[in-house]
């Protein structure tokens, strides 16, 4: 297994290299400056930049080099970016602060945070598309990240979790069910792309898939529980919003320590998934895994 302190340094590297094709991808483009100003205002907010690494790194699990890879994993964080600024919103989750800063509608107003999130949705599919690779192989791609992201997707599970708000009791099936669209199906997309983009067969993108699977079940029990046990300086966002917004999650379900057990059993699963691979990228991935396996109290 790769060392923690080792695989956070490549995420950081890999975060890096996405961060620097961010900031130029809307040069040399007739935008209203405002506009342009409030995407990139969110666009470099931070974050792990977790989604495009996890296309970079199963591309390159994949055979393929990372950088013709890279175009496409930037477009996954520009749809990443989109849907928190209108998660944010005052008619959504109406948050105030995102990444321990203003959130785009309270920076700018609502209407151009709407915008924003509408031209980064738009502009991640040109960008895409930038990708020097065959065009049959890219539209699976783009067909795939697609579908994660729309309405049987990442925007259908925003959907159940607007409706699920304030509802007394959901079963675990119910909020396993919206959390696998709202969260999972792009952290899914972002594994199963990179294997896409370098011509992987279907028994590694079966692989790919059921990894991102399971990381993206570990990744929103971590988040659920970190909204209950950290401070908003640590977040970078209220902490305690499930709460005060009357949301379904795994600690109100399940309680803590649960939930704990669940993301552990969920991040061994998805490590167990990449049985079959073997070397640096199989390492990192399986290491990434272990960012959500959230410890129980006594270690």
């Amino acid at each position: 297994m790769m060392p923690v302190e080792e695989m956070k340094s490549l995420l950081k590297r890999r975060g890096r290299e996405v961060e620097a094709y961010l900031a130029t991808c809307l040069d040399g483009r007739d935008m209203p400056p405002r506009l342009k100003e409030s995407m990139l205002y969110s666009l470099q907010a931070g974050g792990k930049r977790l989604r495009p690494t996890l296309c970079l790194s199963c591309a390159a699990l994949c055979g393929l080099e990372s950088h013709k890879a890279l175009p496409f994993a930037s477009a996954i964080e520009m749809i990443h970016t989109y849907s928190l600024i209108h998660d944010d919103l005052p008619a959504m989750d109406d948050d105030d602060l995102r990444r321990g800063k203003p959130s785009n509608h309270k920076a700018f107003d609502e209407a151009t945070a709407i915008l924003a999130g509408d031209g980064l949705l738009t502009d991640a599919f040109l960008i895409m598309c930038r990708a020097p690779l065959a065009s049959d192989v890219l539209l699976r791609a783009v067909a795939e990240l697609a579908l994660a992201a729309g309405a049987s997707g990442m925007v259908g599970g925003q959907e159940w979790d607007m409706i699920y708000t304030g509802r007394s009791q959901i079963s675990l099936e119910e909020l396993r069910g919206m959390h696998a669209m709202k969260t999972g199906a792009l952290l899914r997309a972002s594994c199963v792309c990179g294997g896409l983009l370098a011509g992987a067969d279907q028994t590694a993108l079966r692989a790919l898939g059921d990894f991102g699977s399971a990381l993206g079940v570990a990744f929103q029990i971590a988040d659920d529980i970190l909204d209950v046990v950290a401070d908003t300086a640590t977040l970078g966002k209220p902490a305690g919003s499930d709460a005060a917004q009357g949301k379904n999650t795994y600690p109100s379900l399940l309680g803590i320590e649960k939930s704990r057990e669940l993301a552990r059993a969920q991040a061994e699963a998805a490590q167990a998934a990449l049985a079959d691979f073997s070397g640096r990228e199989a390492d990192f991935l399986r290491a990434s895994s272990r960012l959500f396996s959230i410890p129980s109290r006594d270690g």
